[in-house]
């Protein structure tokens, strides 16, 4: 095991590094100059000059990229271009909605999704198999911002049953924040809802149709004890798998739902600025997302020996 985590920590490493170069050349060959965006439009040619220089746009790239990664690695994200103030304190600002709105949405995503895909393996081609058909072709085809417009007119507009948009803080109490979260996570979960029951199902029926299983089947074990004790633990490494994607993926429709139901989280911190070219914003939150996939990614190849003890490393 201490083997395999060095590789694994030469190998994040190598990967950090190449998605750093990446993003910083990304955002540098892109069109547009943060220098002029901060100006306006009735700046001179020297006040845009006079920015560039401040900010150290006007250095060769291999010493500005050197200069971000020294400080990052120092613990300094950079200052932001339009505000003034420090990346990660702005990032911090905006931490707790997107935690809670992602926690929230794997809860709903991972016990809804497991339990559906369970009962409609355990009864296969019945109703519930049916409409997890359906329903998956839903859930994948349609966008999450369509969704989400929809639950606003018809939950929110239409019957008033809850809130429009906007975010409550936990310390302002946990009702307040649970019904400001409902429509979003519902929003946002469907579509990992729709997968991780696809996959729960198919990874149950090829177990269920195990020899062990008609086995114990025959031998007079219960059908709680087939389903939960046999064959889901048997299951359970292509649904552990599918649940660490879907959480990795689930950072990238934040930033859609954040804009949508108009939630202060990172998401919405991203596409601020986006709009405004903000380099040091962009890119710490890139690195950090990267570095959370690299570590979901992690978490769950040692789980795997968890559930399934002939796994090794």
């Amino acid at each position: 095991m201490a083997a395999y985590l060095l590789r694994r920590f030469v190998s994040t490493i190598a990967v950090m590094a190449m998605v750093g170069m990446f993003v910083f050349l990304l955002l540098r060959l892109a069109p547009g100059d943060p220098a002029a965006m901060m100006a306006g439009r009735s700046a001179t040619a020297e006040m845009i000059a006079g920015i560039r220089k401040t900010l150290g746009l006007n250095d060769p790239m291999p010493v500005q990229f050197i200069r971000w990664v020294r400080d990052m690695l120092g613990g300094d994200f950079g200052i932001s271009i339009f505000s003034g103030r420090p990346v990660l304190e702005l990032i911090s600002q905006r931490l707790e909605p997107t935690l809670s709105l992602s926690i929230l949405t794997m809860i709903l995503s991972v016990s809804v999704g497991v339990s559906v895909g369970i009962l409609a393996a355990w009864r296969t081609g019945g109703l519930v198999d049916r409409l997890l058909a359906a329903f998956s072709a839903i859930g994948y085809s349609v966008p999450v911002f369509v969704i989400g417009f929809f639950f606003i007119y018809f939950f929110a507009i239409r019957t008033h049953w809850l809130p429009v948009q906007g975010y409550i803080p936990i310390d302002d109490g946990l009702g307040p924040w649970f019904v400001h979260l409902i429509l979003p996570s519902v929003a946002l979960g469907l579509a990992y809802i729709a997968f991780i029951a696809r996959v729960t199902r198919a990874s149950m029926l090829e177990v269920l149709s195990e020899d062990y299983m008609r086995t114990a089947a025959a031998k007079g074990a219960s059908s709680y004890a087939l389903l939960f004790h046999h064959a889901l633990k048997n299951a359970g490494v292509p649904i552990l798998t599918v649940i660490g994607i879907s959480f990795a993926y689930l950072i990238g429709g934040v930033v859609l739902t954040e804009t949508v139901f108009n939630i202060p989280g990172i998401g919405r911190l991203v596409v601020d600025a986006i709009n405004n070219r903000d380099y040091p914003i962009i890119q710490s939150v890139l690195i950090l997302t990267s570095a959370l996939y690299v570590l979901i990614n992690l978490a769950v190849d040692l789980a795997y020996t968890l559930i399934d003890p002939r796994i090794r490393y």
